[in-house]
């Protein structure tokens, strides 16, 4: 889309044009759904809701979250390291833990191991 500007001149002059660009931007949807987690080792269970799509390559929650709920954290053998989508290395580290839980959602169960990010320095 393109616009016309016109800049006012000084003292009488006629004043001069430019093109100007407009760029359109879009505004970033969130998707939030609630679903079901289960605890693998004590069956007890929480509703959350949680970002669909968030951009990331896999499941992923806080170690603030995640030890707040009980979770039994699972050391990884060899450390992720973890990239922001502008490529720099995010600041919370590397992902040294996961989770195994029972995930439910309109009626389905997977089982999946969600990784654990933040505060594990």
């Amino acid at each position: 889309m393109l616009a016309t500007e016109i800049n006012a001149g000084t003292s009488g002059s006629e004043g001069t044009k430019k093109e100007v660009r407009k760029v359109e931007t879009k505004t970033l949807r969130e998707v939030m759904v609630k679903i079901g987690l289960e605890r693998i080792d004590t069956q007890e269970g929480i509703t959350v809701e949680v970002l669909l799509d968030s951009r990331a390559t896999g499941l992923v929650m806080s170690s603030e979250f995640a030890k707040k709920q009980g979770f039994k954290l699972k050391r990884l053998e060899r450390p992720m390291q973890v990239r922001n989508v502008d490529g720099l290395f995010n600041k919370e580290g590397p992902i040294e833990h996961t989770i195994e839980v029972n995930i439910y959602f309109k009626g389905h169960r997977e089982r999946t191991e969600i990784n654990v990010i933040g505060g594990q320095k």
